[in-house]
């Protein structure tokens, strides 16, 4: 056991002439200056002040390293010490202190890695998004302090991206409002907040949100027939490359499923079964996993397809998935006499239920009840007591009747649409053959 050092009053000739310890380290304390002190090492002197600090967890041991010998003096040291044990006095915990100074210069992009990383089942879109506005709406603030987002800043940059898109612009600032709440709860030095509040709610507080009209862009029932026959001739289309084909395909999939891009884009070979007729998704967005039927028009789909891919639907390169149908889906648009997107699809997938619950003469005769439309579609059945409880909603393959309405009032679409083309090509062919046959006889009183 080492020999206890008795205190002395520290002069520099005392600092200059202590003898350092072989190994460890050992403590020469002030008998003036109480908690004032020298640690020794076999290498270095180090000036240091020892305290109690009340804290909220309790009464606390601290200890403050004022520097070393020769980098400052024993008075400059002693100076230091005195003021340090004022704070400790007062309350202030070095500790605290420290750890908060760290904490306040926590940048919004470190909030970001940090957001993500505890959140490992977050969907790859919603890390992706988080992404795109950290590297774009708030380019020049991810590497500031988080406390730099202020009430007056985070007002004036909503307003800003308002201008150019009021939707991206609310999901900029829910994704940032989530971010400073998780700071606001994950940063906290001995557990107090370094922010009390998110300046985001600056944006309720003063009613600024974007009011946002929900999309309700689909194809009209009386143009599905049209978009079907179009569809059909790119599948079909003579010389075609195979990523076209694949396009024609993938969108093809979606009218006849409601399916959202994402689930179709990913799917691949090892979770369909054409002789059966289902296909199953593992992660859903309502993280339901699910295997829903196919319709035989979905069958036939995809048993003309090449199976040299892991992907249904690939790229050009085979080995990643097909990311856009821009070209497929400008044609659709044209025969619809709309804009139509891949989401659109998904609504006209669940409109078109409407039409197969409506009989010949325009009355209602349900033949898919809402909760299976629900179910087709994978929405949440959060709210549906009835439907979460005592339905089975992982394995749908029961629902194949009703997805095969759905099909086949799709495919008759387009039957009825190329029947209704043919005849008015025969009607404007007949006109054209008695215009021409006509004789014009010359008014009367010409010679």
């Amino acid at each position: 056991m080492k020999a206890k050092i008795p205190p002395v009053k520290i002069t520099k000739s005392i600092v200059e002439n202590i003898k350092l310890p072989a190994k460890g380290q050992s403590f020469l304390w002030d008998s003036e200056l109480k908690g004032f002190g020298i640690r020794l090492t076999p290498t270095s002197k180090t000036y240091i002040v020892q305290g109690r600090v009340s804290t909220p967890s309790g009464i606390k041991d601290r200890r403050v390293t004022l520097g070393r010998h020769r980098v400052i003096t024993v008075l400059q040291a002693r100076h230091k010490a005195q003021g340090e044990l004022v704070k400790l006095n007062e309350g202030k915990d070095p500790t605290t202190i420290k750890k908060r100074l760290h904490d306040e210069a926590v940048t919004l992009e470190m909030v970001v890695a940090a957001y993500l990383r505890d959140r490992p089942n977050m969907k790859p879109s919603s890390r992706a998004d988080i992404k795109k506005h950290l590297n774009g709406s708030f380019k020049d603030w991810k590497d500031k302090p988080i406390i730099f987002i202020t009430r007056d800043r985070v007002i004036k940059r909503f307003r800003e991206l308002s201008l150019k898109s009021p939707a991206q612009a609310n999901q900029a600032f829910r994704n940032l409002r989530a971010l400073i709440n998780y700071f606001m709860e994950a940063y906290r030095p001995d557990g107090i907040p370094i922010i009390l509040e998110n300046p985001v709610k600056v944006i309720s507080a003063t009613r600024n949100w974007n009011k946002i009209q929900p999309r309700s862009g689909r194809i009209p029932l009386d143009k599905i027939g049209a978009a079907w026959n179009t569809l059909q001739e790119l599948r079909e289309a003579p010389f075609q490359t195979t990523i076209s084909r694949t396009k024609a395909d993938a969108t093809t999939f979606l009218l006849l499923t409601g399916a959202r891009w994402s689930e179709m884009a990913n799917l691949t070979w090892d979770r369909v079964n054409l002789e059966e007729g289902y296909w199953y998704i593992p992660d859903p967005k309502n993280r339901n996993p699910v295997t829903f039927p196919l319709s035989s028009a979905a069958v036939h789909i995809l048993k003309s397809r090449p199976q040299n891919s892991e992907y249904v639907f690939p790229a050009r390169t085979d080995t990643d998935h097909i990311a856009e149908a821009r070209d497929v889906l400008q044609k659709i648009s044209e025969a619809a006499g709309c804009h139509i997107t891949a989401h659109d699809l998904r609504r006209t997938f669940r409109s078109i239920v409407e039409a197969v619950n409506t009989n010949d003469k325009g009355k209602i005769e349900i033949k898919i009840e809402f909760h299976i439309l629900k179910l087709l579609m994978g929405h949440k059945v959060n709210n549906d007591v009835t439907l979460k409880h005592y339905s089975q909603t992982n394995d749908l393959r029961r629902l194949l009747p009703e997805i095969n309405l759905i099909g086949d009032w799709i495919v008759k679409q387009g039957k009825l649409a190329r029947t209704r083309t043919l005849a008015e090509s025969e009607i404007e062919e007949l006109n054209s053959i008695t215009s021409s046959n006509l004789l014009h006889f010359p008014a009367r009183g010409a010679k």
